[in-house]
């Protein structure tokens, strides 16, 4: 099982110390009655990767710990095979000991266009929601964050979140955490001072509720961070896609910008900015070696790459900064 005994230490001595009311008995539950088939499977395989120091840290574009020097050949050989038993890996990019994990989303693109917006995170505790395999925490650490927190329930993301956190100094590695949980296992807390929500708005069934859910984990004046799929048109405007939306089954409302403000101001945010508008290339999502099924270039109409292959406009991704009131 995954030990999360000395996060709960850590959190303990920290802000967020009344989370240990009710976060220990979550994790539990999930240990015991959650877990995914393919779950011990796995565990194995994380268990099973190579020991190692890594003489270097770098979390600039590619999150990277240790130089080829640092591994074997042999070991180095056996870190990729077991790598690979955990494919898809879709958000990176990551480089251990010489070898590039080269994902499906080049994520870091998207952190070079949030960056500039965002509140000094020195010293600041930060909540990620859908954080995927966590990619996003570690570049939030580079920017100063006291603690990174993510929540994702996908325990694939999991499985390679502890295989790169398995390789970074334990001074780090304390720092920054994903939890298998979804948002709707989190107590109101009030208490992070920057929530970043990136790319799952439109997954939920019930946006507002979940805008309402961000504000909840914010301390009074705390920065929201979202990043979500959106279309062009007026404050009225929503598409709700009848079935798939770029071959996504679980996609519900894609409003225009000026609905998702009207969204968040009716939940209980201000100070909200549109900060970017990007259309999604495939330099930045793309099948590799380490992500070989379909992506966005299988998702997009051949004969007009400004539609979905259902002919819904092709996706067009907002980033909104807003302020708990």
């Amino acid at each position: 099982m995954i030990d999360y005994g000395p996060f709960y230490a850590r959190l303990a001595t920290s802000p967020l110390a009344p989370w240990l009311r009710t976060l220990p008995a979550e994790v539990h539950r999930w240990q015991t009655e959650q877990l995914h088939g393919d779950f011990a499977k796995w565990l194995k395989t994380l268990n099973t990767l190579p020991d190692a120091t890594a003489s270097s840290v770098s979390l600039d574009a590619v999150v990277r710990f240790g130089e080829p020097d640092d591994l074997s050949s042999g070991q180095r050989a056996k870190l990729e095979a077991l790598l690979k038993q955990f494919k898809p890996w879709r958000k990176g990019p990551f480089d251990l000991f010489g070898l590039n994990i080269d994902t499906e989303w080049r994520s870091d693109l998207k952190w070079q266009r949030v960056l500039p917006h965002l509140d000094d995170l020195a010293g600041r505790y930060v909540l990620d929601i859908g954080c995927g395999s966590g990619y996003h925490l570690w570049r939030m650490k580079q920017a100063g964050a006291k603690m990174a927190i993510g929540i994702d329930p996908s325990q694939l993301f999991l499985m390679q979140f502890k295989a790169i956190q398995k390789y970074a100094p334990i001074n780090l590695a304390n720092d920054v955490e994903l939890l298998p949980l979804g948002v709707d296992e989190l107590p109101t807390l009030q208490v992070f001072d920057t929530v970043f929500t990136m790319g799952v708005l439109y997954h939920r069934r019930s946006p507002v509720d979940f805008l309402k859910q961000c504000w909840q984990q914010l301390r009074p004046g705390g920065q929201l961070v979202l990043e979500t799929l959106v279309v062009e048109g007026d404050k009225y405007t929503v598409l709700m896609p009848e079935n798939r939306y770029a071959q996504m089954r679980n996609v519900w409302f894609l409003p225009s910008t000026d609905a998702l403000c009207l969204w968040l101001r009716r939940s209980g945010f201000k100070d909200i900015e549109v900060v970017d508008l990007n259309t999604t290339t495939t330099e930045e999502q793309r099948p590799t070696e380490w992500m070989e099924n379909q992506s966005l270039c299988d998702f997009l109409d051949p004969n007009d790459r400004s539609k979905t292959i259902e002919g819904y406009p092709a996706p067009l991704r907002a980033v909104i900064t807003a302020r708990r009131i």
